[in-house]
């Protein structure tokens, strides 16, 4: 996933701090949003934390990364932002939103245009490990795309089955798969080449980065093998362009584990909220895998499978 504009990079910072749901201002916690504009459905994210009487609010837009605002009025119940700064091409997008028990509602406005907005508080996702796992089940078998689906327009998807291996040919779709999950562990293994970038979407609302841009371009939460503008990885692997690899992920509510070729990259790390491109805010609910075909086309998966926990 890259950042959607200049603008934004600006706005960021290199880390996510953690959130409480406990302070003085009703706007501490962390919010989930499915706003609906009039081109379709956009996942957010809001994380508000108060230090000597000030609110640190940090936003995830639809795409891109995660950010701290910078711009944030607050007073009594009613809270103010800016989401995205005017360009030479837009108006800004503003957020108003107003407290009111365990919601947040208000009005998105960008222009002319506006979307109302509705926000619940994150769930906590606070849950053990299980005692056992499934016997790995495949989730492509292959030979064909059954259990796969494209996302949205499936005239625009290159997605296709070449010498039993997933194939992303060119710039289309995206792909989820029609099973959705709750806890797992799911491995695959993809060939990602040169200046390509995809994502492996967890539960469809966190996205495992797959990306090889040059080097040095991406800070670490944003590189191979990070939760997008989440968590980077704690070592850096040698790129490795146009050659197989395997990662192992296991998500336990919020927990997340990562394997990349062996070394553990990602050690039962939190993710505070979802990252641009989900396809939904609703953390609490089980969602598909997703994979991003909608950057560059290039890449190939296979040997894909799923463990879940055992009854």
């Amino acid at each position: 996933m890259r950042h959607l504009s200049a603008s934004l990079i600006l706005a960021c910072a290199l880390l996510t701090p953690a959130f409480s749901q406990n302070g003085g201002s009703p706007f501490v916690g962390r919010w989930d949003f499915d706003v609906h504009p009039a081109a379709g459905v956009g996942a957010n994210w809001l994380g508000v934390t108060e230090k000597d009487g000030k609110l640190e609010v940090w936003f995830q837009p639809t795409g891109g990364h995660v950010f701290e605002v910078k711009n944030v009025h607050a007073e009594g119940s009613m809270l103010t932002f800016t989401a995205a700064p005017a360009t030479a091409n837009r108006p800004a997008t503003t957020w108003k939103l107003d407290a009111a028990g365990e919601k947040l509602t208000g009005v998105q406005k960008r222009g002319d245009e506006s979307a109302q907005l509705t926000g619940v508080r994150a769930p906590e996702l606070k849950r053990s490990a299980p005692k056992a796992w499934s016997k790995p089940e495949r989730l492509f078998n292959g030979k064909n795309l059954d259990g796969w689906e494209p996302i949205g327009d499936a005239s625009k998807s290159h997605w296709v089955v070449k010498g039993g291996q997933l194939v992303n040919e060119a710039h289309g779709a995206n792909i989820q798969s029609v099973r959705k999950f709750d806890d797992f562990k799911v491995h695959f293994e993809v060939n990602c080449p040169d200046d390509a970038n995809s994502g492996f979407y967890l539960r469809g609302r966190y996205e495992t980065q797959l990306e090889y841009v040059p080097a040095g371009s991406e800070p670490p939460e944003r590189s191979m093998g990070a939760i997008y503008g989440r968590l980077g990885p704690s070592s850096q692997l040698p790129r490795t362009p146009g050659k197989w690899e395997s990662f192992d992920i296991t998500l336990v509510g919020r927990t997340v584990t990562i394997v990349r070729n062996g070394v553990k990259i990602i050690d039962a790390k939190e993710i505070e909220g979802i990252t641009g491109g989900a396809l939904n805010a609703q953390e609490g609910e089980p969602g598909p895998f997703y994979i991003q075909g909608d950057h560059t086309g290039g890449l190939m998966f296979r040997n894909i499978t799923v463990s879940v926990p055992k009854k």
